[in-house]
């Protein structure tokens, strides 16, 4: 039995915000400890605030991507990367006016169930 696996077709999640996830492993593959996704998040696209229950990584690959980590902004650029620990309140966003391309590495793998996003009641 070989003792490796090769991903050649990465799960697509969906999203509605432009914003375009190819998750490699992860829950989508059955690998709860880990997920690396490639992502590209477009010019002013955002997520809510959230406070993960994983630790995540994020490597940049081209452009800049702003961090708000428990009330202080960060900004990576191409061949940066951060770790923010899980129970870390983080806002996500590309508030540039080019498309940012990161690899986003999780532990354990993200899922909607520990994300623990702000949605705002409309």
């Amino acid at each position: 039995m070989k003792k490796y696996k090769i991903q050649k077709s990465p799960f697509v999640v969906p999203t509605n915000d432009g914003k375009l996830i190819e998750e490699h492993w992860g829950n989508s593959t059955q690998t709860p400890n880990i997920s690396i996704a490639h992502m590209v998040a477009p010019p002013n696209w955002s997520e809510p605030h959230q406070t993960p229950e994983f630790d995540e990584f994020t490597v940049i690959i081209s452009g800049k991507k702003k961090f708000e980590i428990d009330g202080e902004e960060v900004v990576l650029e191409k061949g940066q990367s951060i770790m923010i620990e899980k129970g870390a309140r983080v806002r996500y966003s590309n508030p540039f006016a080019e498309v940012c391309e990161y690899t986003a590495i999780c532990l354990p793998a993200f899922s909607m169930d520990l994300v623990n996003r702000e949605y705002e009641n409309n």
